[in-house]
């Protein structure tokens, strides 16, 4: 019995030195953080996108698409003054933007739209049955709905949040929409120390 006791101090000290050292986050956190699935799509830059191509950086993972009226520019507006409140720490912080409307938004559309936010945004898209592989391995849901008075047009509703995934390419945390500046600011600050 003792021994068995002797044998946990030495776990319960390791745990709690882990938990003391972990950073506080202020958005919703993965525990314990796992291993943000990878994938390959076709990169905003014209190159492919694997989403292990930025180990080292703190990643903002979102999804959303360029014809967006109101989530999408205010999330990417707001990545985007996150990553100027950090600044030089900024340049170990990659947004990337996986779309949700691969048959309309092309790399290139991508490449134009993110630049308006930020130059360094990396929009990803690709056929669909990719993007929804993709979406299945977040938990990300996208519904088409057509106008009314003109079913050809259509908006895609779709799941709001982002996820921050550490150096290592950990899932760390989901930050929801109309989180501050700040808050995402400070976890991705917490991630990068």
């Amino acid at each position: 019995m003792w021994r068995v006791l002797a044998g946990l101090v030495p776990l319960c000290v390791a745990a709690m030195s882990f938990a003391a050292d972990a950073p506080a986050l202020k958005s919703g956190v993965f525990d314990p953080p796992r291993m943000a699935p990878d994938f390959t799509l076709q990169g905003s830059d014209g190159r492919e996108l694997k989403l292990s191509r930025y180990r080292g950086k703190v990643v903002a993972l979102g999804f959303g698409y360029t014809f967006c009226p109101d989530v999408c520019p205010t999330t990417l507006a707001e990545l985007a003054a996150a990553k100027k409140k950090l600044g030089a720490a900024g340049d170990a912080f990659q947004v990337v933007y996986v779309t949700v409307d691969p048959e309309r938004d092309t790399a290139a559309q991508l490449r134009t739209y993110l630049a308006a936010f930020d130059p360094t945004f990396i929009g990803a898209t690709g056929t669909p049955a990719q993007i929804d592989g993709v979406k299945k391995e977040y938990g990300i849901f996208a519904n088409k709905v057509p106008m009314k008075d003109k079913p050809s047009v259509y908006f895609v509703h779709h799941s709001s949040f982002i996820y921050l995934i550490d150096r290592e390419g950990r899932l760390r945390a989901m930050s929801p929409y109309g989180r501050s500046v700040d808050d995402v600011a400070s976890d991705v600050k917490a991630l990068l120390k």
